[in-house]
């Protein structure tokens, strides 16, 4: 789409050089193809075709790009920076093949008209994020800092994986699912036999000696102090389960992640923070949920921006159709 638009600026460039001949139709219209026969087109019935068949999303990003450059004047170092970074990935993975690449998945015609995809992209991204953190009340807030937030905890960990190869059938990986569990539960119940008081010192001592977590079990299966969400989803279940636990204590049942099967002591614990320390993270947080549960926040975000720089589409055909797409955006059960 994207292309054919920059071919008519194109053309509209070429048949008003200077010193330049342009055939002209009967009516006046100036024609930039002919015929053998005589017959032409014209500048006019290009335009018109690109206006009813491409022109809109080229027209949205248009007034996107100035409205956004302008909102976020402060930003735009930074997101031409992204949109390099993302280049520089992309031309690392796929070399001199790069243009083509895009040409095929994305019908951009250059490695430039992509970076301007990107770039474009991260304002409006940041214009949706904003959107969205507006919309979250006080009171929520408020609620989430009380059913949710907590203080920072101390957790070592211990890692058994089974050792499953795809080459196996499911009895066989069954068999040894069953064999790694049947190890964690055995440092499971030598903890239980050791005292209170040497409990920590036991735990690392099998850490260094059995866990599989590479990263940690030099340090004793040490995870550092976490909170709900820093270990990433596939450690949900082991924070959730730490969060039970009090300092000092140990699980007494397995524990099963996508990464295999855990025992894990809680060290230490912090004082819940205050709210104004953690008000911009609660926000993100909401924001995210609140874009999640509402499939047409993006499209209101881009346009209240649009609304608030007072844009207004002249064009009556562009403007319909402009009127058509968001009402498509904004009521998506309708079409369903």
């Amino acid at each position: 789409m994207k292309k054919k638009i920059i071919l008519l600026s194109l053309c509209l460039i070429l048949v008003s050089g200077c010193g330049t001949k342009i055939p002209k139709l009967e009516n006046g219209q100036e024609a930039i193809v002919t015929f053998k026969d005589e017959s032409k087109i014209s500048v006019d019935e290009l335009y018109e075709e690109v206006k009813d068949n491409y022109a809109l999303s080229s027209l949205i990003n248009l007034i996107d790009k100035k409205v956004l450059e302008e909102k976020y004047k402060d930003d735009l170092d930074e997101a031409k920076e992204y949109a390099e970074n993302q280049i520089a990935q992309l031309k690392a993975s796929y070399g001199d093949d790069l243009e083509s690449v895009i040409q095929q998945r994305t019908g951009l015609a250059t490695i430039e008209a992509y970076q301007d995809v990107v770039y474009l992209s991260f304002l409006q991204e940041k214009a949706i994020t904003d959107y969205a953190k507006s919309q979250i009340k006080d009171k929520e807030i408020e609620k989430y800092y009380e059913d949710e937030t907590v203080g920072d905890i101390k957790v070592n960990h211990i890692l058994i994986t089974a050792d499953v190869t795809d080459d196996m059938d499911d009895e066989e990986k069954e068999e040894a699912e069953k064999k790694a569990k049947e190890e964690i539960q055995e440092i499971i119940d030598t903890l239980k036999k050791t005292d209170k008081e040497d409990l920590e010192s036991k735990f690392t001592e099998l850490a260094k000696e059995k866990s599989e977590d590479e990263t940690t079990k030099d340090s004793g299966g040490s995870l550092g102090y976490i909170n709900k969400g820093t270990l990433g989803t596939s450690y949900a279940e082991l924070e959730e389960a730490a969060y039970k636990l009090k300092d000092g204590e140990f699980s007494t049942d397995v524990i099963t992640t996508e990464l295999g099967y855990h025992v894990i002591i809680r060290l230490d614990s912090k004082e819940k923070p205050e709210l104004d320390e953690v008000r911009d993270s609660i926000i993100e947080t909401l924001a995210d949920d609140y874009l999640s549960e509402n499939s047409t926040a993006a499209a209101e975000a881009l346009q209240k921006v649009r609304q608030d720089y007072g844009v207004e589409i002249q064009d009556s055909e562009l403007k319909r159709q402009y009127a058509n797409y968001m009402q498509s955006l904004l009521s998506p059960q309708e079409n369903s």
